[in-house]
């Protein structure tokens, strides 16, 4: 199949900007009369009013669920079983990630299309057709995939701006991976979540959103510390969660996100938000790739002029131990995504990247 075709895939449309939360209603409507709404308790407080208001003012009759804690298979059976029999045109998951891979696990099981509503930027997932399960001890267990891309993602940019920076901050984390993610599996013999090998599109856009976040992403997190909307926050907010999702899927990922398996195992450092933990990746893999220093040196400067992690003390984890860094080594040897490198490594390889990265960022 790899050596075959290759695969380009993409929501099918994506709205971005102040108030964008206000074509809900009309993106919405083409699929049908009765929209299933999935959002935690504290949307539903703050928003959900609007949202509703929205809807019906398009015609529809939005059925509203409540959703908290973590994304299994029971959770997703129990949102269906609210629904009492009824299947609805469209699944619109509005929040944060959980929320989002909530809706998109029911639209899954239900056979029906999605609509992913953000109200913060702290992954790429909105645009992305997978769904990370979990047990009940937060341990992912799959990454299942919708049949297609989300069919709308709207993220409203007011909303961004409103809420703490640490979200904003740890989506730019996980979106400056790509670049380095997707150059890694192209150069090796990688696939794409498609199962496919990369286009060159895909590249680009993982380069593109580098280039954005170098340039605009420190004046985007001063804009969300005001708690406005500036050029930066659209240009930062576009690139974390439209190019990055579009650079992963569609160009693959590696290293960096493979290191989350050993992180998420870690003393302290398993407390540690998604993005921190690839920001850190990235760093990891640039020095299993055999970078210079420089290069290395440059990269830990941009992180500290975002106050993203440059060390494991700043992830959480106090003096390290070897025999801890050679478990998190061991972890990450179990991502699927290692074989997408270009090379092939080993624990003790990543564990010595890892040292290299301490002693630099010391």
């Amino acid at each position: 199949m790899t050596g075959v075709f290759r695969i380009f895939g993409a929501p099918h449309r994506y709205i971005q900007g102040p108030d964008a939360l206000d074509a809900l209603g009309r993106v919405a409507a083409a699929f049908g009369p009765s929209p299933v709404v999935i959002a935690d308790a504290f949307i539903l407080e703050r928003m959900g009013a609007r949202v509703e208001a929205n809807l019906r003012d398009a015609g529809l009759t939005p059925v509203i669920l409540t959703f908290g804690g973590e994304i299994t298979y029971p959770a997703i059976d129990a949102l269906i079983t609210s629904l009492c029999g009824v299947v609805p045109a469209i699944a619109i998951g509005i929040g944060g990630g959980k929320s989002l891979d909530a809706a998109k696990g029911l639209a899954l099981k239900l056979g029906i299309d999605v609509i992913t509503v953000p109200t913060i930027a702290s992954n790429d997932s909105p645009t992305s057709a997978s769904i990370a399960m979990y047990d009940d001890q937060h341990v992912m267990i799959s990454v299942d995939r919708l049949k297609r891309s989300p069919e709308a993602v709207i993220v409203d940019t007011k909303l961004i701006a409103a809420a703490p920076a640490l979200f904003l901050r740890a989506g730019i984390g996980d979106a400056i991976s790509k670049k380095f993610e997707a150059e890694g599996c192209l150069a090796g013999h990688g696939i794409t979540p498609f199962g496919t090998r990369p286009l060159i599109t895909g590249i680009a856009i993982a380069d593109a959103c580098y280039r954005v976040l170098r340039a605009h992403s420190a004046a985007a997190l001063q804009s969300v510390e005001r708690g406005e909307v500036s050029d930066a926050l659209e240009a930062t907010v576009e690139a974390v969660i439209l190019m990055s999702g579009l650079g992963f899927e569609n160009g693959g990922l590696s290293l960096s996100h493979s290191l989350t398996r050993g992180l998420v195992k870690a003393r302290g450092a398993k407390s540690a938000i998604h993005g921190q933990h690839v920001a850190w990746g990235v760093l990891v893999q640039l020095a299993a790739e055999g970078r210079p220093d420089a290069e290395l040196v440059d990269m830990i400067a941009f992180h500290r002029s975002l106050d993203l992690a440059t060390t494991l003390q700043q992830l959480g984890m106090d003096n390290a131990t070897d025999a801890e860094i050679a478990d998190i080594a061991e972890w990450t040897m179990t991502a699927p995504h290692l074989k997408n490198l270009p090379f092939t490594i080993t624990a003790a390889d990543v564990a010595l990247a890892i040292h290299h990265v301490e002693r630099l960022a010391a």
